[in-house]
């Protein structure tokens, strides 16, 4: 039976980091197999007072704590993963709810392939209120970190979504790759986190696995049934499909093409696309959209321009190794 370290990372969020941890602790799997290492990242809350009361309440489960002074999201997970002693790693976050049996099926399309590098399974969600009609039409997908595909089990060179709130990784290759690349810090992208750490397993030639029967449920909460959050969320994936895009393809006269191409081709494009859309299927909830897609494309130019501007933030877009326990860019802020 495979042995896996679960990793928490957790950021002012007392309110519903115990849940997280309770529904690990009933993992219908071997006490002896698994250990949770929870990651507080410089909360302010009560969040160190809850967790504490787990560490004395673990019901025989190897519960470990860190606290992360840098922030940033893959600072938490990337020093909790070196802390890990287990043959793979299993990331989640501080809003979730584990399925019984999710480490028994996250497990399988590793046996079933030892070529996978990286699983995941469904995403569902648990509503705290009953969400407006246009957040179940539009947003109950990747938009909240949801994924519940019409598909069951898959072994694939790629897969569309995969999110670091279920995902497992041998922990091998998670140190091949460098760890998770940054992501959310204080609210605000700094990169392409999960995607970057897929990315980069795609490239050294892994597959990926997908086992629909390994459940995992995220609390929704009402403040995610906004326009501002929305907004948010795709300027946001604004920034981190630049952090990719000039990753991987580091030139400047490439960067400025992307600028000129997203201000006078894209921008414009999606500006009337989603103008007439709602119109064409007679959804006008769908203009929520069309504000967001200011937001998207302002994300991502002025990320792009300020790595024009400043040597340093190309420099933080650049760095390979976020395994590496330096203080370099603690405080970089775009």
């Amino acid at each position: 039976m495979m042995k896996v370290s679960i990793i928490i990372p957790t950021f002012n969020r007392g309110k519903y980091i115990g849940i997280t941890i309770q529904s690990f602790l009933e993992l219908n799997y071997p006490k002896e197999n698994f250990e949770i290492i929870v990651a507080n990242n410089n909360s302010t809350d009560n969040t160190e007072e809850v967790i504490n009361q787990y560490i004395n309440n673990s019901f025989g489960v190897k519960l470990h704590y860190v606290f992360e002074t840098r922030q940033g999201v893959h600072y938490a997970r990337n020093t909790a993963a070196r802390m890990a002693k287990f043959e793979l790693l299993y990331f989640t976050d501080d809003d979730m709810i584990a399925d019984n049996e999710l480490l028994n099926e996250i497990v399988k399309p590793f046996q079933f392939d030892n070529r996978v590098a990286i699983t995941t399974g469904k995403v569902l969600p648990k509503w705290e209120e009953k969400p407006p009609k246009w957040i179940l039409k539009h947003c109950n997908n990747h938009l909240l970190s949801l994924l519940n595909p019409n598909y069951d089990f898959v072994i694939a060179r790629r897969l569309d979504y995969l999110y670091s709130c279920h995902l497992a990784i041998k922990k091998s290759v998670f140190f091949e790759v460098e760890g998770f690349n940054p992501e959310y810090t204080k609210n605000k992208y700094m990169g392409d986190g999960e995607t970057g750490l897929n990315i980069k397993t795609k490239d050294l030639g892994y597959k990926f696995g997908f086992n629909g029967q390994s459940l995992i449920y995220h609390i929704i909460p009402k403040s995610r049934f906004t326009q501002k959050y929305l907004n948010n969320r795709l300027a946001n994936a604004g920034r981190a499909h630049s952090y990719s895009a000039f990753k991987a393809i580091p030139n400047k006269i490439y960067l400025l093409k992307r600028i000129a191409k997203n201000l006078l081709f894209h921008l414009p494009f999606e500006i009337v696309k989603s103008l007439l859309k709602p119109i064409a299927v007679r959804d006008f909830s769908l203009y929520r959209f069309f504000i967001a897609t200011f937001y998207y494309y302002f994300g991502s130019i002025s990320f792009e321009i300020e790595i024009l501007i400043n040597p340093r933030l190309k420099k933080f877009v650049l760095k390979q190794d976020w395994l590496t326990n330096d203080t370099e860019f603690d405080s970089i802020k775009v």
